[in-house]
């Protein structure tokens, strides 16, 4: 089986497609040209097409709306409709002899048909719930139908069936004369309309083919079968009989490997959740492995020579490399265990030479264990805790390129069921963070919040959700947090980088990326690093200086950071040209990148900056003492005004004033604006914008 008929529904309309490459490639029906009047049919694709209702009919007495025969080739009978989607109302009957490429009107009500003679003849009867005495009969296909009573009297017809075997020229009718009467039997021999049998003159070959195109799953099929003008029986010695010949492969023959997503040109190209690197992690330096070329023959294609060399996956060398992406976890996945009980850790390793590489397993309880290779601990490790604690499990691996680690913080002891580490994405080096731990559901008894930062082999063990923090390097500091409920320990990690300043800016996106946002970690992961390499495309900054986090919820938000060129000696944040540069881009809507095939994504800038640049040069001191200074002398006069504007009346109007004045300039909001310069010296009482006033203490959290 190659050619299918499908009905999908979109956006509650129906609509039918056809493939002949088993689903790789579907498309609409073209519509009959013309009507059963010979009227023509305007129906244009794509927004007008053939639609059938493909209901199989279970029971044997009635026919479904649509019915084929391996005996009759290329033959398909179903009632539908012409338009822009699938009704029930406007029903007609259509044929086919071409295996679905053309379609022809037949009847403009619903019919049973039933094949005759293996497809040689057709019969069809009206359904109607009104008594009938005709049929109809075809010897050509469905193109020309001859009328002929069955019955002197009109009957209800229940149903129709043909007698055993493909071949028959008989069938019976049953139904009854009127609502209160019982069964009525008609049987029908169709053999005295013929005169004579088949003979090898009345044949012709046809070939199967899609649009004119003779090979279909890498085959060309030729098939013997009656000629539409030859009336005769062919009867029980006759067979289908079909030849075939092998196709040379071509691009129709192949569809997209896992992991790949084909482009509107037809080119298979990697997903942005797939590595193709990470098919080799499971290589042993000196084997081999194969290679996709991102393209796999569809199943059951049996096309040979042509392209098949060029898209079939390749065996290569397995590379040498160092280990990467070390993972630890227990056998059940948690991270409790209950004290002098068997726990099992499993190491897996993603990228690395797994037979080359010695895995050192620390239980953190005094004992290690060394093992030589990856695949002698495929069943796990095993150990027993005797004594209740917090153990810092670490799994190392290690060859002759390098190595990696991994840590597991095991509790050896209610019910919890998520967490979530609510941390900024980048932070200002010495400034304070907060971090908060919000915990699903909210209340679940006594908790208790364990801290882990960096390297650091103790914790911070805390009965708060939030806790304080600075970080006096550059780079990427990780933070995890664990929370103790009962019987359950969960944790999240959140990686934060650390700068001297930076400049943020929230991102908005076209409405389309809310109906794929699945609003899951791992997503927002991929997502923010498909739209970096679409920001650095777009604008040329180096990849370096970029940061991008996809915020959780919906709708979808993200935001950009603008990190500090490490090239600069002079310490001071750069102007903004380069982020005038990215903005400008954001606003032309040159920010674009492809989520699938056909979800094309744009990238804008929002309207408010959730974290403005953060400036630790001293070019600002001066203004900020002026401004100090100006304060001072405005509170001094305010003093004098206050003390003694009993004893001076005109003052008293004076001080009435101003005070009016203050009142009016408290009432008035301050437009933060979307990027602002702040000097980590200047004043906190100076800071009178609200942003501002954030953006000194730096306690929002910023992306995740």
């Amino acid at each position: 089986l190659w050619m299918f008929l499908a009905n999908k529904m979109t956006d509650s309309v129906v609509k039918t497609y056809i493939t002949y490459n088993r689903g790789r490639d579907w498309r609409l029906l073209q519509a009959p040209t013309a009507d059963l009047r010979g009227n023509s049919i305007r129906c244009e694709l794509p927004y007008c097409s053939l639609h059938l209702h493909l209901h199989v009919s279970a029971n044997p007495y009635t026919s479904g709306n649509i019915e084929s025969k391996d005996s009759a080739p290329g033959i398909i009978v179903a009632s539908g409709s012409i338009g822009a989607e699938l009704t029930t109302s406007n029903v007609s009957m259509f044929i086919t002899s071409d295996a679905g490429n053309t379609w022809r009107q037949i009847f403009d009500e619903e019919y049973s048909v039933l094949y005759l003679d293996q497809g040689g003849a057709l019969v069809a009867i009206r359904h109607t719930p009104l008594p009938i005495r005709h049929l109809w009969m075809s010897f050509d296909e469905g193109r020309e139908w001859n009328k002929y009573s069955f019955t002197m009297s009109p009957l209800f017809v229940d149903g129709l069936l043909g007698e055993p075997g493909e071949e028959t020229l008989i069938m019976t009718i049953f139904g009854h004369v009127s609502h209160r009467s019982e069964w009525q039997l008609v049987k029908i021999d169709f053999r005295s309309i013929f005169n004579r049998r088949c003979t090898e003159g009345d044949y012709q070959t046809w070939h199967l083919h899609n649009r004119g195109e003779p090979c279909i799953m890498g085959v060309k099929r030729i098939y013997r079968k009656l000629k539409p003008i030859a009336r005769c029986v062919m009867g029980k010695t006759y067979s289908v009989t079909m030849t075939s010949a092998p196709c040379d492969c071509t691009e129709a023959d192949f569809e997209c490997d896992y992991g790949y997503d084909r482009r509107s040109d037809g080119k298979c190209t990697p997903a942005f959740w797939f590595l193709p690197s990470s098919m080799s992690r499971s290589c042993t330096t000196g084997t081999t492995f194969i290679n996709s070329t991102g393209y796999r023959k569809v199943v059951s294609n049996n096309c040979t020579a042509g392209i098949i060399a060029e898209y079939t996956a390749r065996r290569q060398h397995c590379p040498t490399q160092a280990p990467k992406g070390l993972h630890l976890v227990t056998s059940e996945g948690k991270l409790t265990a209950t004290l002098g009980t068997n726990v099992t850790f499993l190491v897996f390793l993603e990228e690395g030479d797994g037979a080359r590489t010695s895995i050192m397993v620390d239980f953190g309880d005094g004992h290690a264990l060394t093992y030589s290779n990856v695949s002698s601990i495929e069943n796990g490790v095993k150990h027993v805790y005797k004594a209740v604690g917090i153990y810092r499990v670490t799994a190392t691996g290690e060859n002759r390129l390098g190595s990696e680690s991994v840590v597991l913080y095991l509790h050896v002891t209610c019910q919890l069921e998520y967490i979530h580490l609510s941390a900024p994405f980048v932070a200002v080096k010495s400034k304070e963070v907060n971090l908060t731990a919000v915990l699903w559901p909210s209340q679940v008894g006594t908790v208790t919040y364990i801290w882990w930062f960096g390297n650091n082999t103790e914790p911070i063990i805390t009965l708060e959700g939030s806790v304080a923090c600075t970080f006096s390097r550059e780079g990427v500091n990780t933070v995890t947090v664990q929370v103790s409920a009962g019987n359950a320990i969960l944790q999240d990690r959140k990686a934060i980088a650390v700068h001297e300043y930076f400049r943020s800016h929230l991102l908005a996106f076209s409405s389309n990326l809310d109906d794929h946002n699945p609003d899951v970690a791992e997503w927002r992961l991929d997502v923010s690093r498909v739209i970096k390499n679409s920001m650095v495309k777009a604008t040329g900054v180096t990849p370096e200086r970029l940061l991008v986090s996809v915020l959780p919820g919906l709708p979808t938000a993200a935001e950009f950071f603008l990190l500090p060129d490490k090239e600069l000696t002079e310490g001071k944040p750069d102007k903004n040209s380069l982020t005038e540069i990215i903005l400008s881009a954001l606003n032309q809507n040159l920010v674009q990148f492809t989520l699938r095939p056909g979800v094309q994504v744009t990238v804008y800038a929002a309207h408010l900056s959730a974290a403005p640049l953060v400036d630790m040069s001293e070019n600002h001191s001066g203004s900020a003492m002026l401004m100090l200074l100006s304060v001072v002398v405005l509170g001094l006069a305010i003093f004098v005004v206050y003390k003694f504007k009993r004893k001076i009346p005109g003052l008293n109007v004076y001080a009435q004033m101003q005070n009016e004045k203050e009142q009016e300039m408290i009432q008035s909001p301050v437009s933060p604006t979307e990027s602002t310069l702040v000097s980590p010296n200047t004043p906190r009482e100076l800071v009178t914008s609200p942003e501002l006033m954030d953006t000194e203490l730096n306690t929002r959290p910023i992306g995740e």
